[in-house]
């Protein structure tokens, strides 16, 4: 037998051991196992876990690693995606485009020990425990054109929480302007008393974003910077002190506040998804 191929001796790495390297990675699995790692895929290849890690990272593989996604089943999400698109890219005049959602359970939760503080050599740190004091529920709408963000902190997420949010918006905006709301399908953005506001206020028209397909609403980015920094790190003694902190958090932000920059079109975008539908539907599911 050839040294380069006998058990338990490493592997020379030639391009044909390489390509076979990759191939065990992208198309099989361990047995008894979900997924290679280093080690194991080292053991059943006879390459070193060193070369294992090196050309792992030169063809950028991350077997440990997994990417969440769900494709929306709308019958028309091909037309929303162009009405919603069509907004960003190229905002109607005298008008405002709102993206409106609600970030629901947001907990008020306290650390049960003081948090070490950050030093030279060392992060942060922070005990696993903490006191739970309560949730509270945020509503925002993000206006596309300044990136400029309106809250309120509710105790719920119900459709009368929706309406005073939409109260709320009719008197801070200026009365001779078309309001575009960007929401999902939340069954409050659709209850029955909802909808008869709305039909009394003509000026607002609704767009709704397709089913999972949340990401095409700009607010979902903005809340993902609200939980980043302001959130997430916290400690909180009460529900009062959290919504106290997201306020001042809202204050500083509007007043540095710039549009996303939103740059995909709905062309590409359906490409995308196109090639995302081509690249799944070969697999077992």
């Amino acid at each position: 037998m050839h040294d380069e191929l006998r058990p338990g001796r490493p592997r020379s790495i030639s391009d044909e051991n390489v390509a076979q390297l990759i191939r065990r990675t992208l198309r099989s699995r361990p047995r008894g196992a979900t997924h290679w790692t280093v080690r194991s895929i080292a053991d059943e290849t006879h390459f070193s876990k060193s070369t294992v890690h090196r050309l792992w990272r030169a063809f950028d593989l991350q077997p440990h690693r997994q990417r969440h996604f769900s494709l929306s089943t709308d019958p028309f999400f091909v037309e929303k995606v162009r009405d919603i698109i069509g907004l960003y890219l190229h905002p109607p005049d005298q008008a405002l485009v709102l993206c409106v959602d609600e970030k629901t359970q947001i907990q008020a939760m306290e650390r049960a020990q003081p948090i070490m503080p950050m030093g030279l050599g060392y992060v942060e740190g922070v005990t696993h425990n903490y006191l739970r004091h309560g949730t509270s529920t945020l509503l925002a709408a993000l206006d596309v054109a300044t990136g400029r963000v309106f809250t309120q902190n509710q105790a719920r997420h119900r459709h009368q929480e929706f309406l005073q949010f939409l109260r709320e918006i009719e008197a801070q905006t200026p009365a001779h302007l078309t309001i575009h709301l960007v929401v999902d399908n939340y069954s409050t953005h659709s209850h029955p008393k909802v909808k008869r506001w709305l039909a009394a206020h003509p000026r607002y028209q609704v767009h709704f974003t397709p089913t999972y397909a949340s990401w095409l609403n700009q607010v979902e980015i903005w809340f993902n910077i609200v939980t980043q920094q302001a959130i997430r790190r916290g400690t909180f003694r009460s529900v009062k002190e959290l919504r106290a902190k997201i306020d001042a958090f809202v204050e500083q932000y509007n007043q540095r506040c710039a549009p996303f920059m939103w740059v995909a079109t709905a062309d590409s975008i359906l490409a995308k998804l196109t090639r995302l539908c081509e690249q799944i539907s070969g697999t077992e599911h």
